[in-house]
């Protein structure tokens, strides 16, 4: 996950902090940072740190377009089916884990229609195409496998980026996701959207350091005139990783006033989500009746889940880089054991899937296409065979 590069980035750009910043609209004032909304597109996010009203209003109204849409297509809807939830977390280019692993579901033949997808990071990435079905794996597998690091950032060299926002551009990325989330990619999320399905991916806004979950489908449907533009740029700001790249500036707006936010990598807060654990609560009493539907997550951990032993040389970079690989796959870990106790507590069926340790390639360059087409390989045949699905988080996790 290039966590070389976000220590380089920090270590060297603290000794230029004399150079000045790149200029900016103003940020959003901490009082208005849950009013603020991008222009022209209402339910394009929610802030499920704080109040999550706004959000059990999106999940209701996903619930009646579900209804409305069965209904119209002469399909049982009641009892509805139970709701299955993809959560696909970070990793980096170990990101073809997570598509290896759907592409042979779908070659297994039980693949379900996710009810409701989110991605965060490298899972930001494929999210939109594991929403959109088995029609976009050879996208997929495109996206997770076949660029080379220049194919995805490009560096700007030292000085230029120790007195810039990133140490590389993605532009490369940013290509990477004009050229496949097409007007056509836009119109399909929108049709499924209609049909109550919902596509969430993480973001983090700096300024105010919080999470923020947005509602693509709401953004593809809004017809406004820049809802593919802030589609894509949504999807690069989850995998901007803040020092290592450019921060993307997002427009809002809030009492006709415009602002900018600056959103990173969503990582830098959760590694994977789902749902706020008080969401089933809130929705029986929205209902005024408790909440029956099954529901079925299965959280895809695009890492090897616990920290492996390495003797780290004695050097500045590689102990930072270390210290932020653990802290990292340490978040993952409370991530999951989040959704765990959330999926106990409202009787959903809870499924894991994360890359064994019988998968070793050895050391690699990042986003290596080598070892990326194993590690879709290894994950297929997995998803071919039928995946054992973790009920639990295992129990020989080390200690911390």
């Amino acid at each position: 996950m290039h966590y070389l590069r976000i220590v380089i980035a920090l270590v060297t750009a603290a000794t230029l902090q004399a150079c000045g910043t790149i200029t900016r609209l103003d940020a959003v004032p901490a009082a208005l940072v849950d009013r603020a909304a991008p222009p022209g597109i209402p339910n394009a996010r929610y802030w499920l740190g704080s109040d999550i009203t706004p959000f059990i209003k999106g999940v209701m109204a996903d619930n009646q377009r579900e209804l409305e849409a069965r209904a119209k297509a002469g399909l049982i809807t009641d009892p509805l089916p139970a709701i299955d939830l993809l959560a696909i977390s970070g990793g980096g280019d170990n990101g073809a884990f997570g598509a290896g692993l759907l592409t042979g579901w779908t070659k297994h033949g039980d693949r379900p229609q996710f009810r409701v997808v989110t991605g965060i990071s490298a899972g930001a990435l494929i999210a939109p195409f594991a929403y959109l079905g088995s029609a976009y794996d050879s996208v997929l597998r495109e996206v997770a496998t076949s660029v080379g690091s220049d194919g995805v950032f490009r560096s700007r060299g030292l000085l230029a980026g120790l007195t810039s926002d990133g140490m590389a551009d993605s532009t490369p990325l940013a290509r990477l996701i004009a050229q496949y989330v097409t007007p056509a990619v836009l119109t399909a999320i929108a049709a499924e959207y209609a049909k109550g399905r919902a596509l969430v991916i993480g973001t983090a806004d700096l300024d105010s350091g919080r999470a923020v979950s947005w509602n693509m489908g709401a953004i593809a449907t809004s017809g406004a005139p820049g809802a593919l533009g802030l589609f894509r740029k949504v999807m690069l700001a989850s995998a901007s990783i803040p020092g290592a790249v450019p921060p993307v500036m997002i427009d809002v707006e809030v009492d006709g006033k415009r602002y900018q936010e600056m959103h990173v990598d969503g990582a830098v807060i959760h590694q994977v989500f789902t749902y706020p654990s008080n969401t089933i609560e809130a929705l029986g009493q929205k209902l005024g009746q408790p909440y029956q539907r099954k529901i079925r997550i299965y959280a895809i951990r695009n890492s090897k889940l616990a920290p492996e032993w390495l003797a780290t040389p004695r050097r500045t970079l590689s102990i930072g880089s270390r210290a932020i690989s653990i802290l990292l796959q340490w978040q993952g870990i409370g991530d999951l054991e989040y959704i765990d106790r959330t999926a106990r507590k409202d009787g959903a069926d809870f499924n894991l899937a994360y890359i064994s340790t019988d998968f070793a390639p050895g050391a690699h360059q990042d986003f290596d296409p080598v070892y990326m087409n194993r590690l879709f390989d290894y994950a297929y045949g997995q998803g071919v065979k039928g995946y054992a699905w973790h009920k639990t988080l295992p129990t020989e996790l080390p200690p911390r």
